[in-house]
Formats: C-alpha cells, sequence, structure tokens
C-alpha cells in the first residue's frame, strides 16, 4: 500500500514536469526541405499605412513644386514622424502634391516607386524616389520575457525573430500553441503555429506583416501563476513530502 501510494505521488510529479519534446524548438530540422529556393518576402502596402516618400535629382528648383509643406518645419525636434509621412486612408489613396491622388495599397515599395518615378519623369528627368512604410511594427503578447510593440526599421522581420524581440518564450509559454493574428482586407485572419516544428517555414505566417499580432498561450503552470486556479504541481509536492513523513514515521 505505502509503494503504491509512492509511486502514484510520484508519476503526479512527472505528469506536472515540462518535458524535453516540449521544451525544445524546430525538432523535425533534419526533415526540411532543402529545394534551393531562397525565402523572400517584400511587404505590401495597406491601408492607414504612413509613407515616407523622398525626391531627389539635382537641380533642387524643379523638386519644389512636388514637395508637401506641413508647417512643421520649424519644429523638428518636437514633431511626430508619422505626421511628416504620407498617409494611405481608407481607400487606399495618398494626395501626392501635384500628382494628385493615387491608389497606393496593395501595391509593394518597388511598384509605387517605379509609378511614382514614371508620373514624376515627365517634369524632371533625373528623379530618384524612394518609398518607406514608417509604421511598420508588430505585437507580441503572452508567454514571453518582454511583451510590447516593436517597430521593425527594415521591414522585414520572421515569426522567431519576432519571438527574439520579445526575449524569447518564458518559461511558462506553449511553443506549440502561438497564435498570429493579421488582418486581411479589413476581417481578422487568424492561425495557430507549432514552434516545435518546422512546417510553417514555408507558409504564409513565416514573415510576419506590419501590425500583426503574436501571441503566445501560457502553460497550465502560467495560468495558475496568475492566480486564476490552484498551484496543483506545488500542492502535489507538498502532498508527497506529508505522505512521505506519515509513511516514514508509522512504520
Amino acid at each position: 500500500m505505502k509503494q503504491s501510494l509512492l509511486l502514484v505521488c510520484t508519476l503526479f510529479l512527472v505528469v506536472s514536469c515540462a518535458t524535453k519534446k516540449q521544451i525544445i524548438y524546430f525538432q523535425d530540422v533534419e526533415g526540411l526541405a532543402t529545394n534551393g529556393e531562397a525565402l523572400s518576402f517584400e511587404p505590401i502596402i495597406q491601408n492607414n499605412d504612413v509613407l515616407h516618400i523622398s525626391i531627389s535629382s539635382m537641380s533642387r528648383e524643379s523638386l519644389e513644386p512636388f514637395q508637401r509643406k506641413t508647417g512643421l518645419e520649424g519644429n523638428v525636434g518636437n514633431v511626430n514622424p508619422t505626421l511628416q509621412g504620407y498617409l494611405v486612408n481608407s481607400q487606399g489613396n495618398i494626395n501626392f502634391p501635384v500628382l494628385g491622388t493615387f491608389k497606393a495599397s496593395g501595391k509593394t515599395r518597388d511598384e509605387l516607386q517605379g509609378e511614382l518615378k514614371s508620373k514624376l519623369s515627365e517634369f524632371i528627368t533625373d528623379i530618384v524616389v524612394d518609398v518607406r512604410i514608417m509604421n511598420f511594427k508588430i505585437t507580441v503578447l503572452g508567454g514571453v520575457n518582454s511583451p510590447g510593440v516593436y517597430t521593425i526599421s527594415d521591414e522585414q522581420v520572421t515569426l522567431p525573430q519576432a519571438i527574439g524581440l520579445a526575449g524569447d518564450l518564458s518559461e511558462d509559454g506553449r511553443r506549440e500553441n502561438v497564435m498570429v493574428i493579421r488582418e486581411v482586407d479589413g476581417k481578422q485572419e487568424v492561425t495557430k503555429v507549432d514552434l516545435t516544428k518546422t512546417d510553417f517555414f514555408t507558409s504564409p505566417f513565416y514573415y510576419l506583416k506590419q501590425n500583426d499580432v503574436v501571441y503566445v498561450e501560457p502553460s497550465l503552470k502560467g495560468v495558475k501563476k496568475s492566480g486564476f486556479i490552484p498551484d496543483v504541481p506545488a500542492l502535489l509536492s507538498l502532498f508527497t513530502v506529508v505522505l512521505t513523513s506519515v509513511i516514514l514515521i508509522t512504520r
């Protein structure tokens, strides 16, 4: 009877502990297909993006009509940078000096740069155009060590890199249940990713898009730390200690 009770308690403790299989990332990496194709990603401009558009030429005078006047030039140190950008409105358009209103959403930066250069070349022969997304950011929440909103300056970040920016998953984060929330055509799209496997490397969610939200579900241990349920492993440990003491005393 004593041996049976000890065996049951031991099994409880083993079940309450995390296993190697629950902790290690990319466990099937040996089976990852290597077909030689390089992964690539280029962000698509979306509604409500803020674009930085710079134009340059050897002739400064020719640029003057196409440079937007914000009225904020004298307050450079106190100006929110997004106020100096071009907002893509809810119809997906931007309003550019002289050129007027035209479509920006749904295009890559290269496509928009090419279109602007083509239009401006009618007025300026040696025009150079550069387009950047100023508000490319992601949000990482849940079972990570440093949750928060992160601005991505080079407009390219993978899901593993996002986890790294957030200080890696905490010991309570479930590696097999990471949720990515993405807005597609005005609707929320949700997918779950298992970081212990590599099949997401070729999915549309390997590279994150602007405004994506990554949520790492906490484990049972993480939930009980929030005070919603009792600390089951701790109670089991205490029960084992007490039971062992009783058995030793009654021998």
